[in-house]
């Protein structure tokens, strides 16, 4: 029975993400708290490199954090540079400040981002994908439903083979209240509520993995 119970219990992780600037000393604080990964924004939505989520990597690796990602929010709109070159921009700021991250997530939402039609927004979040892969690194795909079908259409699942970072604010710490979508069977991660100053007085949105 002892046996059983072990092989049955699933190891979860409870993690964050956040745009603010945390310290070394403030990720050791976070640690202790009981935060074990953390995902920062490299990338902006005005076509930017996001300089302190870049600091933000290195100072968590520093603290000892080993599950440690990024986010590029795209720049969706004619005046923006090629999906190529925003990654290309962003990966290249990553290697000059030997900012190590295990994954670098698109971050598929329509706030700050025009995009196009349903075609356009495809190739473009493809081409992203295709760098990303190109440069080394493994792409991942951050959306909810919702924005995920207004932004591609329902009946997209052209990345369902890249993980998922599930969006949706229903505060379960679990992957309960999934509905597929995408071609996505269950999510890598699940982000399950927005901002709030959390342990340490850090801003966050909270986020659960399996």
């Amino acid at each position: 029975l002892i046996i059983l119970t072990l092989i049955s219990t699933v190891s979860s992780k409870e993690g964050f993400d956040a745009i603010q600037a945390i310290s070394k000393t403030t990720f050791n604080c976070l640690k202790q708290n009981g935060k074990s990964f953390f995902i920062a924004r490299i990338w902006r939505s005005s076509g930017k490199v996001d300089s302190t989520g870049i600091q933000n990597i290195v100072n968590a690796r520093e603290a000892g954090w080993s599950d440690v990602g990024a986010y590029v929010f795209p720049c969706a709109s004619s005046s923006c540079p090629s999906a190529a070159a925003q990654i290309q921009s962003a990966i290249a700021s990553l290697k000059k400040a030997n900012a190590v991250v295990n994954y670098v997530w698109v971050d598929l939402e329509t706030y700050g981002s025009l995009w196009w039609d349903h075609t356009k927004n495809r190739q473009f979040i493809e081409n992203m994908v295709k760098e990303i892969k190109a440069l080394g690194y493994k792409p991942g795909i951050y959306a909810s439903k919702t924005m995920w079908n207004t932004i591609v259409g329902s009946d997209y699942k052209g990345l369902s083979s890249y993980p998922l970072w599930w969006a949706t604010y229903n505060n379960k710490d679990s992957m309960a209240g999934y509905t597929a979508f995408g071609g996505w069977s269950t999510p890598y991660i699940h982000q399950y509520h927005g901002t709030e100053t959390g342990p340490c007085s850090v801003s966050m949105d909270l986020n659960y993995k399996q």
